[in-house]
């Protein structure tokens, strides 16, 4: 996997955490740099571990099912992809305008459980995992940050089209993956 296709691959996963980090800087009044900074951390820190898991997890089942992995792969992206473009189009989430622990952790969770999924599909690309969770992590951590100041600053009108451009991005992300393998591999 190409850097230039990580990227396109970790902007697709971090739309869940912008959309949700949106919302955090609609629920302030005034956003301040530490809500900032606790929406990119808990976030980027999540997209990060959660697709490195999810590599443990594929590794330990990589030779049971390698004849079928693009296709796995392929199904896993899309489906991500697809719930993602239908919760596009949803009514608005609640805000809740804490950053605690308690607050930030189930987002945090319900946001990279996207990446666990695709880090599953790393075990089978073969992809270096530290660095890809690593460059998945920071590029979540500035999407995250950004959202937080455009979700104060613009209101509600970017989340669901930047949920709408990730799932997009995940359903394109895994058409690719079958494609190369089916014509190329």
């Amino acid at each position: 996997m190409s850097l230039w296709e990580l990227f396109i691959l970790a902007v697709g996963l971090s739309m869940d955490a912008f959309s949700v980090a949106v919302c955090k800087g609609l629920s302030v009044a005034q956003v301040k740099k530490k809500h900032i900074l606790t929406a990119g951390i808990y976030f980027g820190l999540f997209q990060a571990l959660m697709p490195a898991v999810g590599y443990l997890l594929g590794t330990g089942f990589q030779a049971q099912i390698q004849a079928v992995d693009h296709w796995i792969a392929f199904i896993l992206l899309s489906v991500i992809g697809i719930n993602m473009i239908r919760e596009s189009r949803g009514e608005a989430e609640s805000l809740d305008d804490s950053f605690t622990f308690k607050a930030m952790i189930p987002l945090a969770v319900a946001t990279s459980i996207d990446a666990l999924a695709v880090g599953v599909t790393f075990a089978f690309l073969k992809v270096q995992i530290v660095p890809a969770v690593s460059f998945i992590g920071v590029v979540t951590f500035v999407i995250s940050c950004a959202g937080v100041v455009i979700g104060n600053r613009f209101g509600a009108k970017y989340k669901s089209k930047a949920e709408l451009a990730g799932g997009i991005v995940l359903v394109c992300m895994g058409i690719k993956i079958l494609v190369e393998h089916l014509f190329f591999g």
